[in-house]
C-alpha cells in the first residue's frame, strides 16, 4: 500500500536509542520510494513540496493515530482527506484483455508531487472504504511506532514485525519480570516475619 510506506518515512529506532529520522529530506529514501511506489514524479520534490508532503503525513499520522485507539473516523476527517484527492486528477480507461474480461484503469493526468499526494491519500481512503479500520495498527513496541495494516486471519498482529518488536519486547518483559522477583522487597522475608 503507497500510504504506508509514506507514513513511516517518519521512523524511530525500535531498539529504543531514542533516535528517529524525516526520511522524507534523504535524497537515497525518496529514490528508493520513487522507485518502490513508481511515482510518476520527474524529480525529487522541492522546497514547498516536502513541507506539503510532511503537512500530508502529519494528517494521515494523525488520523491513524486517531482510528488505533478505536475511535470513528469523523465527517471533518474525511473533508480533509477529500480535499488532498482533489488536488490532483486522473483519467479512466476501459480496456478488454484476450480473455474477453474488462478492466477499468485509473491513471494521473499530472506526472508530479502534487499528484503524488493526491494517490498517496486516495490509497488511504481505499483502505478506509475496502478495509477493516482495527487492521490499521501502530506497532506495540513504544520505541517503534511503525504504522502496519493487520492481515492476520486473527487480527491478532502486536507487532510490525514479530521476530525484531515481538522478539525485543519479549525479552524486555522477560528481563521486567526477572527483575521484580530478584528485587529486595520480594526476596526471603527476614527470619522475624518466617518465624511467625
Amino acid at each position: 500500500m503507497l500510504w504506508d510506506d509514506f507514513v513511516n518515512s517518519e521512523w524511530h529506532d525500535w531498539r529504543g536509542s531514542g533516535r528517529s529520522e524525516d526520511r522524507l529530506g534523504q535524497e537515497k529514501w525518496l529514490h528508493w520510494f520513487m522507485q518502490q511506489e513508481q511515482v510518476t514524479a520527474p524529480d525529487l520534490p522541492s522546497q514547498k513540496e516536502l513541507d506539503e508532503l510532511r503537512e500530508l503525513r502529519s494528517f494521515l499520522l494523525d488520523l491513524i493515530r486517531h482510528i488505533a485507539s478505536g475511535e470513528a473516523v469523523t465527517s471533518y476527517q474525511v473533508d480533509i482527506l477529500n480535499e488532498w484527492m482533489a488536488k490532483a486528477p486522473v483519467y479512466r480507461k476501459l480496456s478488454q484483455s484476450a480473455d474477453q474480461a474488462i478492466h477499468l484503469s485509473y491513471f494521473p493526468e499530472n506526472a508530479n508531487w502534487t499528484q503524488v499526494m493526491a494517490e498517496i491519500s486516495a490509497s488511504f481512503a481505499s483502505t478506509l472504504e475496502k478495509g477493516d479500520l482495527s487492521r490499521i495498527r501502530i506497532c506495540d513496541n513504544p520505541d517503534c511506532l511503525w504504522v502496519y495494516y493487520d492481515d492476520t486471519r486473527n487480527r491478532s498482529k502486536r507487532y510490525c514485525d514479530d521476530k525484531m518488536c515481538g522478539n525485543l519486547m519479549k525479552v524486555r518483559r522477560f528481563r521486567a519480570k526477572k527483575k521484580l522477583s530478584s528485587s529486595p522487597s520480594n526476596s526471603s522475608m527476614p527470619k522475624a516475619e518466617e518465624e511467625l
